[in-house]
C-alpha cells in the first residue's frame, strides 16, 4: 500500500526548489479522504524561509479539504532513509495521531516504517486531531 506514496513522494522530489542546499525531498500523505497529496521542498534565498516538502504536502491535504494524515512517505535525493526535520515531525503530529505510519524512503523504495510515536515521543499533542 506504500508504494503509491512511494511513487508520489519521488514524483514531488523532482519538482523541488533547491537551488541553494541541492538537497531535494519530497513527501506524498495518504488523508483521512482517501486521497493523496505529495509536496517538495521550496527554498528561498533569504534562508530559513523556504518550507520543507512534508508543509508543502499538509498544505495541499488541508487546501483541498483533508484534516487527518494517515500515512506518509519521505523520500531526499541525497539521503537515503531521510526522517524529517523537527519542525515537520511536529506539524505532521498536529493531523497525525500516534499510531500513524512514517515511511522513509530511499532510491528503491520504502525503507523504513516507523509510527508517529517513534518519530516523535513525547509530542505536543492536540485535542482537535489526534
Amino acid at each position: 500500500m506504500a508504494e503509491d506514496l512511494y511513487l508520489a513522494a519521488k514524483a514531488a522530489m523532482a519538482k523541488c526548489h533547491a537551488p541553494y542546499s541541492k538537497f531535494p525531498v519530497g513527501a506524498a500523505i495518504r488523508a483521512d479522504d482517501g486521497k493523496i497529496y505529495a509536496g517538495a521542498n521550496i527554498e528561498n534565498l533569504s534562508f530559513p524561509e523556504g518550507w520543507c516538502a512534508e508543509t508543502t504536502a499538509i498544505s495541499h491535504m488541508v487546501m483541498a479539504g483533508g484534516r487527518k494524515i494517515v500515512e506518509i512517505a519521505v523520500i531526499a535525493e541525497k539521503l537515503a532513509l531521510c526522517p524529517p526535520c523537527g519542525g515537520c515531525r511536529q506539524r505532521i503530529r498536529e493531523f497525525a495521531d500516534q499510531g500513524t505510519k512514517i515511511y522513509l524512503c530511499d532510491d528503491v523504495g520504502v525503507g523504513k516504517t516507523m509510527t508517529m510515536d517513534e518519530l516523535l515521543p513525547h509530542s505536543f499533542q492536540t485535542d482537535v486531531i489526534g
